[in-house]
Order: C-alpha cells, then structure tokens, then sequence
C-alpha cells in the first residue's frame, strides 16, 4: 500500500510538473520593467567607468541580457521621459517637458508663455502637469491583453486623477505623486498610509518586498510589474553602514567620490537582485522579459559629503542638460529565448521605444489610430541589422546647472548629434552645435564650421519633428536685454555666448538684504519691507541662513503685501543635500492678492538642519512687499530675523 501511494504521489508530481512547464510555456511573457532614478551612464559597472560603484546585480542581469551602449532618454529630466515610457510619443507631443508634474496646477496643454524677464533671450512653453487619461498608455494595453498590472515606487506624473491607477494599473505602491521619496530613503518616512514595517527600513528593500508579493500572487497569469525606483534621486541619503563602508572606500582623485551616493546605488543593485531572486524561485524567469534602464542622466550639480553626488564621465554633463551625459543612460533588455546573454548592441534608441518594442515582442498590436514616436526594437534584440533613422530630444528649458544649454532641442541621427538651441543667436536666430558621438563622446569639439551641408539636412529634419510633433517651441524675446544676462554667473551654468560676437554677455543678479532673486524678479528695500517685482511666471526669492538651522519643527513667519496672483511656496535646503533647491523640500502658501498686508505662519518640518530658505510668492507678474520676517524654532525662539531696513 505504501509503495502504492508512493507510486501515485510520483505520478501526481509528474503531471503537476508537467502542468507547470505547459503552463509557462503557453502563458504570455510577464514583464518586469525596472527603471532607476537619476542613474547616469557611468554610475553601473556595465562599461568599466566606474571603480567606486558596486552593482554586482545589475552584472548578473546583463548575463541575461542584450546591453545597449547608446541608449538615451527621451529628456534629460525625469516626467518627461516617463510620460515618453507610458505613451511611446516625444515630450515635444505630450507636451510634459519638465519634472513638475507634482505641482497643484492641473496644466493638460502647453502653451507659450506670454513674456519672459529681460534677463532671457527666448519665450518658453508653460509645460503640461498632467500626464492626460485620454492616452492609450502601455499599462492599459497590457491590463486589455489579459496582464495583471502593478507600478511600484516613483510616479510623478499626477495625483488623483492622474495616478497609477488612473492609467490602466491594479496596484499602486506607496501611491504617491511626489517628485522623490516622501522625507527619507530610511524610516522614519512621510508617505501617507504606507508605514515601514521596521525601524529604519529602507524604501527601496520595501518597494522590492512588494513587487516580489505581487509576482507571486500572480505567478499562474501574465503580469508587468512597473517597478520605477526612488533611488538615485535625492533626497541624498543611505544606510549608515553602507555609507561607512564607501567613506573607507573614496579617492579623492577619482570623478566619482561620494559615499553616500555609492551606498544608494549599491541599495538599488540590491533591489534588482532581490526581483531576479523571486523570479528564479517562482520559476518564471524564462518566461519573463526584463528591461532595466533610467530616466536620465547622473545629477552633478547638487553637494553630497562635500562632492556631487557623482561624475558621468567620460560624458559631458549631466542631468538636466543635453549634453549626453544628461541623456545617455544604461539599458539591459532580457528576452529569454530570443536575446542572446551578454550580446550588446549599438543601436541607437531613446524612450519612446519601448512602448512599439514591448508590443511587438508580446505579439500585441498598437490600438486604432495610435501612434508612437519610437520604434520598435525588436531586430536588433534578435541580432539583426536594424537601420534606425534618427532620435530627437526637445527640451525648452534652461535650468542653470553646470554645463546648462539654452532651450533646445537634438537630433542623433548615425554617429551625428545636432542641437539646435532656440533664439539665442544674432538678433534672436537660433544657433548650432553639432558633435560627432562616436569620434568624440565627450563632445569636446563642435564641428559646426565645419559640416554646414550636414547642418541644414539634420536641422531640417528637426524642423519637421517639431512641426509633425506640433511642438510649442521657444521664441525670441523681444524684452530681452543682453546687458542682464550671464551663464557664467550664478551657480557657474556654463559658458555659453550670445549675440554672436563671442563675448559673454552679463546678467545683473543683484541681493538685496541678504536674499538672492531669481531671473524672473528684481529686489529693493521700501519702507522696511523685501519688495519683490516680478516680469514673469516664476519668481522667487532665496537667503542662505547666518546659522543653519536645527533639524524639527520650524515656522517662518512674514506679512506680505501682494498685487500678484497664483499660489505661494516656502523652499527649505536641508543640510547635504546642496545649495541647488531642485532637491528641496516645500509647502504651500495660500497667498492673498488683494493689495493689502496679511500675515503668515509657515511650518516647516526638516529632518536635518536647514541651511538657506526661500519663498516663492506667487505664481505669476507683479509686486509683492515683504515684512515681519522671521524663522522661529519649536519653542518659537527666534532663531534669525531679517531686517529690510535700508
């Protein structure tokens, strides 16, 4: 009898295993589609650049896969180039040209600004804020083929009704519309009804924990896990035993000397080690496609342990500037079966690939009428010649970060890249610059003299981009005033000149009772008050504290006279994290505008010691007084009072 049952018991298995492999073998391939925050080129040890970097996961998953060593971005900052995932269409389409897609104005169209400060020479578009339900996006046509869908970590695309799940995914984790994690990479954390499960638990060993639950779960079915980390972005912070280990490891002699970013990278390897090690024990990795890539490129203008937080070289620039070190990033695809482990590829490829690749690889077609601006990938994954014609990257801003452009916008097309940057030639024409990528990766010599045939063909080429893509592209500024502008001014943005005679024109940014304007504003002193005078959309006003600050609760308090209009801001810059504020903290102000004085409390919660502070007043032209200004602790001692008397 025992030998009976054993015989059956044999039996049973033997079927079950046999279900198991049917089963795998007639399922569609799940998709797990891993994207890194911040992760610049040379920030993996995929292409031997980096020897301070240890990413012995991201190694294993490129056994697996093909690597592709011109891979871009569709921009170099981090909404756009998500919205160009989702839909397969160009940021110059979707209209999603800047990463603040977590601001309270809900903006679904671009349109031109009507004015720009003298201190610019180009009109730009007010970007989109919103990533529109009306797309088609890669989630909805995977959940409509049968997949189950879940998005981990970093969404910045909206809130409500604009999250995750307003776009086609089941599961949302931690469901949140913030442009970084919410306080801290360890708990203590911020995120609304998502609590760490122990102290000091680390989002991004968290965020993996989920995506291997959901994997799991969904094991006998299809699935994409959209698994888009927190890490490397700031806020700039790590295990403590990570960071010691990197601090004993740093040479100052090398680009990349930061021990705090090191260890989140290393957290971030962990993270894709983790999926590997549920995809291999649910015995589903041969059946799943696996696509790990970032959305631009290494942040080299924020301060970190004394440094940035890392070096893209052999690449010029970094995030937030189109040189390629701010788009060029890692790509590895797994196909199992079809992709050859360890292959790598040349092609060259942006973002807005992945979409069409995805559904050719799953045998899905593109919904009726929809479009892509990408191409998919799928001959060259298989090895063969694949012809690609062009990639473009648009991006109209000037965010005054080391190696900044002018707005602009490129054309990769071959060994070939050609930027066009808008309006900030003689009399308001746009000007060139033109590399050979292969020759010169580092773009160190612009050839533009030297190819003006092949600068009018690829320029073409851009003008037809821009107009298939009915961009809204920047336009002279007719109050521009060369006298008030210079790259080589605030936060040392670059070396650009304008007006075409190769002197560097100066820009007259000028503090006022120790507070700094933006571009967009002038400052005076009047009657005992900060008067703020705005030509733009944007003005702010920053001051650098005569003593940081102590981490807590804080409270600025003001009375402000305002002939403005559009919701105010308080930044705060906590101590680490570096002077830019594109990494700071904020709260909103509801701000009157009616002419008369009205008084402020603001709270301000920071984890560290805040180091400069600045208010953003409203949201668009106008005056604004300021007075009364105060920074109080808990026990509201006054900790620094500004005085605007002249």
């Amino acid at each position: 009898m025992t030998t009976l049952l054993r015989r059956i018991a044999q039996i049973s298995l033997l079927w079950l295993t046999v279900g198991t492999i049917a089963l795998a073998q007639t399922n569609p391939p799940n998709v797990v589609f891993i994207l890194a925050d911040d992760l610049g080129w040379s920030d993996t040890t995929l292409f031997g650049t980096t020897t301070l970097y240890k990413t012995p996961n991201i190694e294993r998953l490129a056994k697996r896969s093909m690597s592709f060593t011109r891979a871009h971005s569709a921009s170099p900052l981090c909404s756009p180039t998500r919205a160009s995932i989702l839909t397969g269409m160009s940021p110059a389409r979707t209209g999603i040209t800047s990463p603040n897609c977590h601001v309270p104005e809900v903006v679904l169209n671009a349109t031109l600004k009507d004015r720009a400060p003298a201190n610019k020479p180009s009109i730009g578009p007010d970007p989109v804020t919103r990533l529109n339900t009306n797309y088609q996006t890669l989630p909805r046509s995977l959940k409509a083929a049968g997949y189950a869908t879940a998005h981990f970590g970093k969404w910045h695309l909206g809130a409500e009704p604009y999250s995750a799940l307003d776009h086609g995914f089941d599961v949302d984790i931690p469901h949140w519309p913030g442009p970084g994690p919410a306080g801290s990479f360890v708990a203590p954390w911020k995120f609304p009804d998502f609590d760490p499960r122990t102290p000091n638990e680390h989002i991004e060993d968290r965020m993996a924990s989920e995506a291997s639950a959901f994997m799991e779960a969904h094991r006998n079915e299809p699935f994409f896990v959209n698994y888009w980390m927190f890490s490397v972005h700031a806020p700039f912070n790590a295990k403590k035993d990570l960071i010691d280990k990197y601090r004993g490891m740093v040479d100052k002699k090398n680009l990349q000397n930061c021990p705090t970013y090191a260890a989140m990278v290393e957290s971030m390897d962990d993270a894709v080690g983790t999926l590997l090690d549920t995809l291999d024990r649910l015995a589903v990795a041969d059946n799943t496609i696996i696509i790990f890539t970032s959305d631009n490129g290494g942040n080299m203008y924020n301060t970190v342990d004394e440094t940035t937080p890392t070096n893209n070289a052999p690449l010029r620039g970094g995030k937030a500037t189109m040189y390629e070190g701010g788009t060029r990033v890692p790509l590895l695809v797994c196909w199992p079966g079809k992709v050859s482990g360890g292959s790598k590829s040349d092609v060259l490829m942006n973002s807005c690939d992945f979409y069409p690749t995805l559904l050719e690889m799953l045998s899905l077609k593109p919904a009726s009428g929809q479009r892509f601006d990408g191409a998919s990938l799928v001959p060259a994954l298989k090895g063969k010649p694949m012809d690609r014609d062009a990639i473009y990257t648009f991006f109209p801003h000037d965010p005054p970060v080391p190696e900044w452009m002018p707005p602009s916008v490129s054309i990769h097309r071959g060994d070939w890249k050609l930027i066009r940057l808008f309006a900030c030639g003689e009399n308001g024409a746009d000007r060139w610059k033109l590399y050979n990528t292969r020759d010169d990766i580092g773009e160190t010599t612009d050839l533009i003299a030297k190819q003006p045939e092949l600068v009018k063909e690829l320029d073409k080429r851009i003008g037809e981009f821009l107009q298939d893509a009915n961009a809204v592209v920047p336009i002279a500024n007719p109050a521009f005033d060369a006298s008030k502008y210079d790259a080589n001014e605030e936060g040392k943005p670059g070396r650009e000149h304008f007006g075409g005679s190769g002197k560097t024109i100066k820009r007259a940014i000028k503090p006022i009772g120790l507070w700094n304007p933006s571009g967009d504003c002038r400052l005076s002193i009047e009657a005992g008050a900060l008067v703020i005078e705005s030509e733009g959309k944007d003005p702010y006003a920053s001051s650098i504290l005569k003593e940081e600050a102590p981490a807590g609760t804080l409270t600025l308090e003001f009375t402000a006279v305002s002939k403005s209009k559009g919701e105010g801001q308080v930044y705060w810059q906590e101590k680490g994290v570096g002077p830019s504020f594109a990494a700071a903290r904020s709260v909103s102000v509801a701000m009157v505008h009616d002419g008369l004085p009205h008084p402020y409390r603001v709270s301000i919660s920071a984890f560290k010691p805040v180091v400069p502070i600045r208010i953003d007043p409203s949201r668009d032209a106008g005056r604004i007084e300021i007075s009364n200004l105060v920074l109080r602790n808990s026990d509201g001692i006054e900790l620094q009072k500004w005085n605007f008397m002249k």
